[in-house]
């Protein structure tokens, strides 16, 4: 084990050094918020994340999944372990509403998601690791990631090239920003954290006509109206009660009019949950429903579900060592407990393979008026999470480096 005195004095020359990037990083997430790039097209961003880590004076980058890069940074005895940490880069398709300097120039493609902090703050790990080399063994693989707004998911194409790989990864770290949390404050959950995700796309078929003359249609969207009810209940009354589970339509396109009733309706929606038992379960039970219900109006369904990321679980051992590391570096009265969160996020193909710890930074500042979530047209952040983020990922993984050795 790494003796007190020299945990202090890493701390101390981390948080120190972070707090001197604190301008360089602003300036380099301010270039990549405002030149972003959607889901596996991120060319432009990751030629600059290289360009980034060379003047670094680091060396071994590799390409993986076209728009992704594998960078090893080594230690004293490189072979001892292998820890990875993990940032995603692409943007989603929003108009940035917020007037800033750093507004994107891309139009129509906006980092709401705070993909642009992530990729930032890896940077920053990036450099104080490389400034540290002769404190740790061992070897660090930092991950820049493509695609994980977007099905299939980045990661599990990163996985299927190899990214655990050569050499193993024995542990798995992972940061993402939470507008919920202020700045000056992360957040952990040990074990399940965050849900599945199963994208549906459904089309109802019926027959069109007057809607003065009802009786001569078969009527999709009587048919869809009993369809959305029934499938509802499915989570409410097919599922045990305590495996939390979500189903939600946020697209529904009936285009017929006030006289109209129009001969297809189309459908688009999530479905989320916690144990993947009851996710298969689910999907038959909702194609079965959804034919029913069409086929006994006399109408048709299409009830496609596109099985996307699976639940992430965040490993006990890893996220215990993580989270007392993160008081040291931030105190106790900063470090959060989480409860699940519905979401969806593709570092849990990660968590599936590797002992794995993904927890949540902190970029709320409600006297600066920065409180939007992510995903809306007016996120931003609190730019102090930068050296923060930066400086407290560089000690969890040289603490979970060291938890086993002795230097």
């Amino acid at each position: 084990m790494i003796s007190f005195a020299l945990v202090m004095s890493i701390l101390a020359s981390i948080k120190s050094q972070a707090n001197s990037l604190s301008d360089q990083l602003i300036t380099i997430r301010r270039h990549i918020h405002s030149h972003p790039e959607l889901s596996f097209k991120e060319f432009e961003t990751v030629a600059y994340v290289r360009a980034q880590l060379e003047a670094m004076g680091i060396t071994q980058i590799k390409e993986m999944a076209v728009t992704g890069l594998e960078v090893l940074i080594e230690g004293k005895n490189p072979s001892f372990k292998t820890i990875a940490l993990r940032a995603d880069m692409d943007a989603l398709p929003i108009i940035e509403a917020n007037e800033v300097e750093y507004k994107s120039k891309n139009h129509g493609v906006m980092h709401a998601c705070g993909h642009d902090v992530h990729t930032t703050c890896l940077l920053g790990v990036a450099k104080l690791l490389m400034d540290h080399k002769d404190l740790f063994e061992g070897t660090f693989k930092l991950i820049f990631q493509p695609g994980e707004e977007k099905l299939p998911g980045g990661a599990s194409l990163m996985i299927q090239e190899g990214i655990l790989e050569n050499p193993t990864v024995n542990t798995i770290l992972g940061q993402h920003v939470m507008p919920l949390i202020p700045v000056g404050k992360v957040g952990f959950r040990s074990g399940l954290y965050m849900a599945s995700t199963d994208e549906l796309y459904v089309t109802v078929k019926g027959k069109g006509g007057h809607g003065a003359m009802p009786h001569l249609c078969i009527d999709p969207i009587a048919i869809t109206a009993q369809m959305i009810t029934a499938l509802q209940q499915l989570v409410s009354r097919q599922s045990n009660p305590i495996i939390p589970s979500v189903l939600s339509f946020g697209k529904v396109i009936a285009n017929g009019a006030t006289n109209v009733i129009p001969n297809e309706v189309y459908l688009e929606g999530t479905f989320r949950t916690l144990d993947e038992n009851w996710r298969a379960k689910a999907h038959e039970l909702m194609l079965r429903t959804a034919t029913s219900i069409a086929e006994g109006f006399g109408g048709s369904v299409d009830f496609e579900i596109r099985k996307g990321y699976p639940f992430l679980k965040n490993n006990p051992e890893v996220t215990a060592r993580a989270k007392t590391a993160a008081q040291e570096y931030l105190g106790i009265e900063n470090v959060l407990d989480l409860d699940i969160w519905m979401a969806a996020e593709d570092f849990s193909y990660y968590s599936q393979v590797a002992p794995a710890c993904f927890y949540r930074l902190g970029t709320r500042n409600e006297s600066r008026g920065i409180i939007s979530g992510v995903h809306t047209p007016t996120f931003d952040i609190d730019e102090d999470a930068l050296a923060l983020g930066s400086g407290l990922m560089a000690y969890l993984a040289i603490q979970e480096m060291g938890s086993s050795q002795t230097l």
